[in-house]
């Protein structure tokens, strides 16, 4: 149970893959939400393999925390030029089936590379992430699949609510209003990117 409140604290926290989620469950429907958690999944099970094998206290070093934040920032402009660029094309298209292998990437493989994108995902885990790893060891290896598998269940159940309410609600937008709110979710994606990578320069300028 605990683990499970702390992913839905963690998850309904505003940051690139919920802006993900909300635009691509525009562009291809309620699937969205549980194929990018499926990425997002598949990553963090990775990490915590990594964080018990002794990742953790080298991903908390400055120099390292400021690779992650300017590599995730830079990535987050990408995807946020991307996102714009669609916005400002006048072709941009509610329809399903017309748009569902339009977005940049797919889904699951968007899942995996805006979480890595997220420099404080990956600081979260070998922090918070890694104490909770370690309270739940003391129940052995049943503690640790239980604490994953329950702070996964919290990204599930969030996610797919969020998907379902934005494809259920797609036809009440307009194709302007589309355009609006893609334009939203890259301006916000924008702004993520540029305090990413503010972030991952102080961390260098705190090594040196």
């Amino acid at each position: 149970m605990g683990s499970l409140l702390m992913g839905f604290s963690g998850a309904i926290m505003p940051g690139p893959l919920l802006t993900v989620t909300i635009n691509e469950s525009l562009r291809r429907g309620a699937k969205a939400g549980p194929q990018l958690v499926v990425g997002h999944a598949l990553l963090e099970l990775t990490l915590v393999g990594l964080i018990l094998g002794g990742l953790g206290t080298v991903i908390t070093l400055p120099p390292v925390k400021g690779c992650i934040g300017v590599v995730g920032g830079v990535f987050l402009l990408w995807m946020a030029y991307g996102i714009l660029r669609d916005a400002a094309n006048n072709k941009t298209s509610l329809d399903l089936v017309g748009n569902a292998g339009r977005g940049n990437l797919n889904p699951f493989i968007a899942g995996i590379t805006t979480s890595a994108a997220n420099p404080y995902w990956s600081i979260w885990w070998a922090s918070v992430g890694a104490g909770s790893l370690l309270l739940a060891g003391v129940y052995g290896f049943a503690g640790l699949v239980v604490f994953y598998f329950g702070h996964i269940l919290a990204d599930f159940t969030w996610y797919s609510v969020v998907s379902l309410a934005v494809a259920g609600g797609k036809r009440l937008f307009t194709a302007r209003i589309y355009r609006l709110i893609l334009a939203v979710c890259g301006v916000f994606l924008l702004g993520l990117a540029g305090y990413f990578i503010h972030s991952g320069l102080n961390f260098f300028y705190q090594a040196m």
